[in-house]
């Protein structure tokens, strides 16, 4: 920017125009001109793919959905941790116009019902089990039928939608073994899939629109239960290529993935992001692991790294971190929850990442609205989002009368552009209130904006503290904590009081092997925040309730501990 704001608007142009292309022929051009470097690299799977094998390893997969009768527009959706086999269902449902739903491997039953009774899932692919998750149990205990019919009859009172499963084993590769009748194996759609032929599946890649619905994503449930957000190839192609532009991407590029695919970070800013731009996708372990992050790093080579900033504190607490030769690393993005600044001073010096970018944005959003850049001063790249990406609007409005503040004031952040979801799905009353007639998408979230259009993050609208009349902001207060010698994690929440409304309440997690007193924490709480910010409720604990892609769930913290105030 040039030209100083007056008020919190702002508008970013494009430097190159938008991508006006379905996702399949945008990347059978990549394809084309990287044949034979490495697009997919699954060390827990012991796989390694170039372009010209990913998109044959594609094909065969987007022909055995076709077999199967799936259609344009048809709902197929995918249940397991990170593998090939997710990457190429992202892919193959691209290619033949599929709508491809996320769901989080973390459902539980509820939950999986849920998610796919609210996207009329038709079609679901799913791996047997996970650590201590076994999901075909949770399966047939929703849909009992599958232990009755056979693979061709599929049959659900309680999701009519549902009429095909797949069972796929990271595992076992081509060896998996059908649990129950009711299940197809992947070996045998890939069958079904030899007769046909390459005309018949790119007759149907082009009758393809940019505009298309191609993904179902469920928001996080940080703040309740998850909403079903559609998104077309328009509006996560272009997040991706303009998000890569923010990195400086190209061919010669690893990324490190070590995000959940089901989530908008790993599928859309790791996986998309990284096949627009010809460079090498490297899955580190099918969950997160801070070792497996750290080793894939070390041996592959990354130059980009990833994560919310939960994951880069568990890589930095290895007690073997030191042991790990770290110096490829360029660049990456730390978002999904707010960067706390201690945090991202560590990983520019001791990971050696000094171009890391802080983004922000969310699931309705493509998911990307913000970044830093590598030239921006480093107070700014530690103490703000960023800047929105190009072809993008950006405002801040007072959440109760839609009026533009002004320049530094604290209102709702909304955005408006190419990135914005189609809408929640099959939901009018609940698009209606996230979108309003402007088009403008309204976050829930607060913030400020400086006059050259930098945004500031200071908390949920939902998580705002009113307490006897003052606005306090978690995040506030969570940055002065975290300066903290002995603190690892903190999250500051509001909990209910009968005199003051609302009282400040925060659980902690201290360093290992380190110990605190309240007094003392209070004490530090004092030597830079008012009075009234200082939480009245400290409690340290060894974890939080979390998301599987590592966003604090303060809504069961609040929950957790207004009961535990009743009780006392």
């Amino acid at each position: 920017m040039t030209t100083k704001l007056r008020t919190s608007y702002v508008h970013r142009g494009g430097y190159e125009p938008l991508i006006g292309l379905p996702i399949p022929v945008f990347l059978a051009d990549v394809a084309k001109r990287h044949p034979e470097r490495e697009a997919l690299v699954s060390l827990p799977q012991n796989v390694r793919m170039t372009y010209r094998e990913l998109m044959h390893e594609t094909d065969r997969l987007a022909k055995a959905f076709l077999a199967f009768g799936i259609q344009r527009g048809d709902r197929v959706g995918i249940w397991g941790t990170d593998s090939v086999e997710w990457a190429l269902t992202q892919l193959a449902t691209a290619r033949i116009g599929a709508v491809l739903v996320n769901v989080n491997p973390a459902f539980r039953v509820p939950e999986l019902e849920h998610a796919l009774r609210a996207a009329r899932v038709q079609s679901l692919l799913l791996m047997p089990a996970f650590k201590k998750s076994n999901y075909v149990e949770r399966l047939i205990e929703v849909c009992p039928a599958t232990t009755r019919t056979g693979p061709d009859e599929f049959r659900s009172k309680r999701l009519p939608d549902l009429d095909r499963v797949v069972i796929f084993d990271p595992d076992k590769g081509d060896d998996v073994e059908r649990p129950a009748s009711g299940f197809w194996t992947w070996p045998e759609i890939l069958a079904l899939g030899e007769s046909v032929d390459d005309a018949a599946l790119d007759a149907r890649t082009a009758t393809l629109e940019a505009d298309d619905p191609i993904n179902i994503q469920f928001t996080s449930g940080t703040t309740g239960s998850p909403k079903p957000v559609v998104l077309t190839h328009h509006n996560i192609l272009n997040n991706a290529w303009f998000v890569g532009r923010a990195m400086k991407m190209s061919h010669e590029d690893r990324l490190c993935v070590p995000l959940p695919f089901y989530h908008c970070f790993g599928m859309v800013v790791s996986n998309l992001c990284s096949w627009a731009y010809g460079a090498t996708l490297v899955i580190p372990a099918p969950h997160f692991e801070a070792g497996a992050v750290l080793a894939a790093v070390h041996k592959e080579r990354c130059t980009v790294l990833h994560g919310v900033p939960t994951m880069f504190i568990a890589e930095f607490e290895r007690p073997d971190f030191e042991e790990y030769d770290l110096t490829s690393l360029r660049t990456g993005i730390m978002a999904g929850a707010p960067c706390p600044p201690e945090l991202v001073k560590k990983v520019a010096n001791e990971m050696g990442m000094k171009e890391i970018l802080i983004g922000y944005g969310q699931t309705e959003a493509s998911p990307v609205t913000h970044l830093t850049t590598a030239t921006d001063s480093f107070e700014r790249r530690v103490n703000t989002v960023g800047f929105n990406l190009q072809h993008q609007e950006t405002k801040i409005v007072d959440p109760n009368t839609g009026v533009l503040q002004p320049i530094g004031e604290v209102g709702e952040i909304c955005f408006r552009g190419y990135h914005v979801m189609r809408g929640y799905f099959e939901d009018e009353a609940s698009t209606k209130e996230t979108i309003d007639e402007g088009n403008w998408l309204h976050s829930g979230d607060l913030g400020t904006m400086d006059e050259d259009g930098y945004v500031t993050i200071t908390g949920r609208l939902k998580n705002m503290i009113i307490r006897g009349g003052e606005n306090i902001y978690p995040v506030e207060i969570e940055t002065h904590y975290f300066t903290h010698p002995k603190i690892a994690q903190i999250a500051v929440f509001g909990v209910p009081d009968d005199r003051m409304g609302e009282e400040v309440a925060a659980w902690i997690q201290l360093h290992e092997g380190e110990t605190a007193t309240e007094e003392e924490l209070r004490a530090f709480g004092k030597e830079g925040l008012a009075h009234f910010k200082i939480p009245r409720y400290m409690r340290i604990v060894d974890e939080f309730p979390m998301t599987v892609t590592g966003k604090i769930q303060k809504f069961r913290m609040k929950e957790e501990m207004a009961k535990l105030l009743v009780e006392s």
